[in-house]
């Protein structure tokens, strides 16, 4: 017999410690030679990525290890968000060379792992101007002496005096203090670009640009350009894309193949570019795979990598597309698939896992990704196409906890206002050693994801079975603005944020709780960042909630525009709507001008040192909040930035969110440390 005990008072051993501990997931992933790298998160050092290897080791069994000890962060603040941090070549003689963004400074170093007592050098200057120079997304040319990278550099104090090149960095180091030393590449007529993918002949370079007030996802151009001899770019021209057409990425075959994801049918398929296209052509493409499916996302960083080529050709006759092509494709959730671009046929990898990130490398006959399912987190898998064989090469995910205590998440579909669909993934309390009484509805909790342009996946996350295990329900939802489902299903939100985000999450909760699945006075939102503003509008807007956590948000429309970083900064154009609409969209939306109209406990989380939604925001709407007489807990937290990475500030939130419930709800266990909740 299974003991009895009320939703959320039952024991669990996952708790905040554990959870935080496996927070996280691998991340640029490339090969070195026969090695695979890749970034990994150390919560319990304060938070650092680490640059791992895996190679053979002396008794031809692989091995993981760091490249470098700590403090050595492996980072890019590009864009705040960042972008591949790395890039590395083996050599015949000497072991790899390895290139990377050092997060303290930004500064570019150069490296050599197996040379003994040879430190990191810097390759680029340090800047005193505003936020000084930053790198991401490099491509090593050693032959030529150089890197090529993204080079973001702030011209003055605020935080939109910023221009982004492509640059290159000689390997010498003779830049490391000589900014004059980096070559230009590009004039800087965009606002925004990726890094540069260099065709296997040397011959040609493509990459990606787009300008404000669009986001990348709204709207991006393909650029190719011809690498003269002196390796200057000439001839640019746009090829693919355009104000509303988003391109997501673009790589070349080893034959010379130009390929890119764009949405100009409605999905993010793959497609074959003519790199010849003139200007203002509006490109030559053929789709290789017309799905309503997405091989593509949104690029919220430089260096995300959907889709990877194989140096293989295809097996359909008289193939000269290029060879096989490595992609990720669904709708809501991304698997692996190989692609023939000649036939159209795709067949997916084999194997327990349902989602795979955007990053993905390729050796061979091998291609290596990052992949989970709703009973593993995140690990490094490798397919081997020749075979047709899956396996966990690094990363694995050991199961801390007995597996009967994760949950089972469902993934639905609702109806939301005007019959629209709403995507969801409901995680139901679970836990082997308890069941509730018959006559008892659990307490949901609903997540906002942040971006908003985002989505979540239906994976194993111990900051979910923290809960769950407690015996309160998740819900997630992919509110309409999520990607995964097509652009015109993210473009609901078109200048509606704060509206259909804030309609959709308290249609799926009301939902629940008419089905009986959830108890309708024991309900409650969080989220962080976009999800935070998601949570407390919605705190301000519905009377769904007897509760929020709201983690670094946006709450002010009006003041975010101009605290917040370049990337951001007129992203609300298309969220809320142009400059001239924003303060009566402010006043009909904003927390910070709704405070009046909440009245339920919230505890609201805060980074400060955060850059893209600053401690600003928290303090005014706090302000407006005092005297108000409703309950609430704000917790602030140092050296943390936008997104909690240090293992303690983890752990403090996860405790101070159940504190919250536990209050709220009439919950009864003595197990949680008490968060104060004052007025």
């Amino acid at each position: 017999m299974v003991p009895t005990g009320p939703y959320g008072g039952w024991p669990s051993p996952i708790d905040a410690a554990l959870a935080a501990s496996h927070d996280g997931r691998p991340e640029y992933l490339g090969t070195v030679g026969d090695e695979v790298w890749w970034t990994a998160p150390r919560p319990a050092e304060q938070g650092r990525r680490a640059l791992v290897r895996r190679r053979v080791g002396p008794l031809g069994t692989a091995v993981e290890e760091s490249v470098l000890p700590p403090p050595w962060n492996v980072r890019s603040r590009v864009v705040e968000y960042g972008g591949s941090p790395w890039a590395a070549v083996p050599r015949p003689a000497g072991g790899p060379l390895v290139v990377f963004v050092h997060f303290a400074d930004q500064r570019l170093y150069a490296y050599e792992p197996d040379a003994p007592g040879a430190p990191p050098r810097p390759l680029t200057p340090l800047s005193p101007v505003g936020c000084g120079l930053r790198w991401a997304d490099p491509v090593l040319r050693p032959e030529h002496g150089e890197v090529w990278c993204v080079l973001e550099e702030f011209t003055g104090p605020g935080p939109t005096e910023v221009r982004r090149v492509i640059a290159a960095v000689p390997l010498d180091g003779s830049a490391a203090a000589d900014r004059t030393a980096v070559r230009e590449l590009t004039d800087g007529r965009h606002r925004f670009t990726t890094g540069p993918r260099v065709a296997p002949d040397g011959r040609r370079a493509a990459w990606l640009v787009w300008d404000h007030p669009r986001m990348p996802w709204d709207g991006s151009e393909l650029k190719v350009a011809e690498v003269t001899g002196n390796g200057e770019l000439t001839r640019v021209r746009t090829v693919l894309g355009g104000p509303e057409e988003s391109v997501a990425q673009a790589d070349w075959t080893a034959d010379g193949t130009l390929l890119a994801v764009s949405d100009r049918g409605g999905w993010w398929n793959p497609y074959r570019v003519d790199p010849d296209a003139p200007e203002g052509s509006g490109g030559k493409a053929v789709n290789l795979c017309p799905r309503e499916e997405e091989f593509g996302g949104a690029l919220w960083k430089t260096g995300l990598r959907w889709f990877a080529p194989l140096g293989g050709p295809s097996p359909a006759e008289g193939s000269g597309g290029g060879g096989l092509i490595a992609v990720l494709h669904g709708q809501g959730s991304s698997v692996l698939g190989v692609l023939d671009p000649e036939t159209g046929d795709l067949v997916d990898a084999a194997g327990p896992w349902t989602s795979w990130c955007p990053t993905l490398a390729v050796h061979g006959t091998r291609v290596v990704g990052v992949a989970a399912s709703p009973r593993s987190g995140y690990e490094v898998v490798e397919l081997d196409t020749s075979t047709g064989r899956t396996r966990v090469i690094g990363a694995r995910a050991a199961d801390p906890v007995d597996p009967a205590y994760y949950p089972e998440p469902q993934s639905r579909t609702f109806t939301g206002p005007d019959s629209r669909e709403i995507h969801a993934h409901v995680y139901p309390p679970h836990n082997p050693g308890r069941a509730a009484p018959a006559d008892e509805l659990p307490p949901y909790v609903v997540w906002a994801h942040g971006g908003p342009t985002d989505h979540v996946e239906p994976v194993l996350d111990l900051h979910i079975a923290y809960f769950t295990s407690r015996g309160i329900g998740v819900a997630e939802v992919n509110y309409g603005g999520s990607t995964g489902y097509g652009r015109a299903y993210r473009e609901r939100l078109r200048e509606q944020w704060g509206v259909v985000d804030v309609e959709d999450c308290a249609a799926v909760a009301r939902a629940l709780a008419a089905e009986g699945t959830a108890d309708p006075a024991r309900l409650a939102i969080r989220g962080g960042s976009a999800g935070g503003w998601t949570a407390a509008a919605s705190l301000a807007a519905t009377d769904v909630y007897a509760c929020g956590t709201i983690k670094y948000p946006v709450l002010d429309l009006v003041g975010i525009a101009d605290e917040t970083h370049d990337m951001e900064s007129q992203y609300l154009t298309g969220l809320a709507g142009p400059p001239e609409t924003l303060a009566v969209r402010c006043r009909e939306r904003s927390p910070l001008a709704r405070a009046d109209r909440i009245q339920v406990p919230f505890l609201l989380l805060q980074g400060l040192d955060d850059a893209v939604c600053p401690p600003a925001q928290a303090e005014r709407f706090l302000a407006r909040m005092r005297g108000r007489r409703v309950p609430h807990a704000y917790l602030a937290f140092e050296g943390e930035g936008h997104g909690f990475r240090r293992a303690e500030t983890m752990v403090r939130a996860l405790e101070a969110e159940l504190s919250l419930y536990v209050q709220v709800f009439g919950i009864d266990r003595d197990d949680v440390p008490p968060l104060e909740l004052g007025t």
